[in-house]
């Protein structure tokens, strides 16, 4: 089975290329999905970033407060190391337990979206990474819209991962996002094709 690493820095459009590939039959990993499974209501990974951040992290309904947690992390790059440490671990359990279940299933070909795919170091653990890219104005932009974010906090959320230039030439392939939708699905499928050829 060839296990893709789809990764690519904040409102990049990773997200996009992953539905387009769900789309197209890939069974595609969620890392956001995963982590905000691991920090569920009564969970230990919750209740150990309480204890780390204080009670207040913790809404009425027992869910994480993730404004509260953002802007704590953001401030302070320690806070963000500690999170993830606790976060990461489950992550990469609940990862491994669906790509094993897809592995049973016969799958050839399966994806993992992971936006901190090589901060993390897990493109130690898949066979090719693809990068989603766009110009850093228009990923802010992006940022400042979709979270309601000003525009030094959008800058806080992006500095916080690896520079995109350096993720483009590790990458095994880039796909540009600095244009229309249309020219994005033409890409990921070109992409996909080329991903499939590899596959066993």
């Amino acid at each position: 089975m060839l296990i893709v690493g789809l990764t690519g820095n904040v409102a990049a459009g990773k997200t996009a290329v992953a539905e387009m590939w769900r789309g197209a039959g890939v069974p595609v990993a969620s890392a956001d999905e995963f982590a905000r499974r691991a920090v569920a209501p009564g969970s230990a990974a919750l209740a150990r970033i309480a204890e780390l951040f204080g009670e207040g992290i913790v809404g009425a309904d027992g869910e994480m407060d993730r404004a509260a947690v953002r802007r704590i992390v953001f401030a302070d790059t320690g806070a963000r190391r500690r999170l993830e440490a606790v976060v990461h671990p489950v992550v990469r359990v609940l990862r491994d337990e669906w790509t094993e279940a897809r592995r049973a299933r016969g799958a050839e070909l399966v994806a993992w979206e992971a936006p901190l795919l090589y901060e993390t170091g897990m493109d130690g653990e898949v066979d090719v990474v693809v990068v989603v890219d766009a110009p850093a104005d228009l990923r802010r932009r992006r940022v400042m819209e979709r979270r309601g974010l000003a525009s030094e906090e959008a800058l806080a959320v992006m500095e916080a991962q690896a520079s995109a230039g350096d993720k483009r030439r590790r990458a095994d392939f880039v796909v540009a996002n600095d244009g229309s939708l249309e020219a994005l699905a033409a890409r990921a499928a070109e992409v996909l094709d080329a991903l499939r050829g590899r596959a066993p």
